[in-house]
């Protein structure tokens, strides 16, 4: 799928319901992360960053740029861009905001609004992002071609907080994404699916 049939696509009213793994009544902290597509020429990424390794919560694991909400941030875009300029030097002019998906309530007890955008013109990250090492190890890419394939997850049935959830997974060359933000992605996926299936 090139950017412009993506943004056509994302565009379309959602069918996919929230996922949510925790009890309803637990109180939930907002956050929000920051979904990018970098436009190649040969397909659009989307950009992911691995966790530093001496984080105390979730270290080195796969994730999108992103983090709580802060009471100084206007909206839960403004959230998802600030941390994404904090933690990889992805500077919110350079992007066309496209919209937010629902939100995906994790076992931790967050909230988490996807913030997707697009990069106005394609970059190379190695050169155009900054990794702050106090907080990523690693700043790479995943086609959207690639994630858009169900065939690519793997999904496992969980117990915890006495509550069933699905865990996802997708192995992309040496990198194993789990957890929320393989769950987000199995969520576009689904959505990007379901509208792709309804225009044929």
């Amino acid at each position: 799928m090139d950017t412009p049939s993506f943004i056509k696509a994302f565009q379309h009213p959602w069918s996919i319901p929230k996922q949510s793994i925790v009890p309803a009544a637990e109180k939930l902290r907002p956050a929000a992360v920051l979904l990018c597509l970098n436009p190649k020429a040969s397909g659009a990424n989307v950009i992911l960053t691995e966790r530093a390794h001496h984080l105390k919560h979730h270290a080195g694991q796969i994730s999108f740029p992103g983090g709580k909400v802060e009471s100084s941030d206007k909206n839960l875009t403004h959230t998802a861009c600030r941390e994404a300029e904090e933690e990889i030097g992805l500077f919110s002019d350079k992007l066309t905001i496209l919209g937010n998906m629902p939100p995906y309530t994790t076992v931790s007890g967050f909230s988490v609004t996807p913030v997707v955008a697009c990069l106005e013109k394609a970059i190379d990250i190695s050169i155009h992002l900054s990794a702050d090492e106090n907080e990523v190890a690693s700043i790479f890419e995943i086609p959207l071609s690639f994630i858009l394939v169900g065939k690519n997850y793997q999904s496992l049935s969980l117990t915890r907080k006495n509550k069933q959830q699905m865990v996802h997974f997708i192995q992309y060359e040496n990198r194993t994404i789990w957890g929320a933000t393989a769950g987000i992605l199995y969520t576009l996926y689904q959505q990007l699916s379901l509208v792709s299936s309804q225009q044929t």
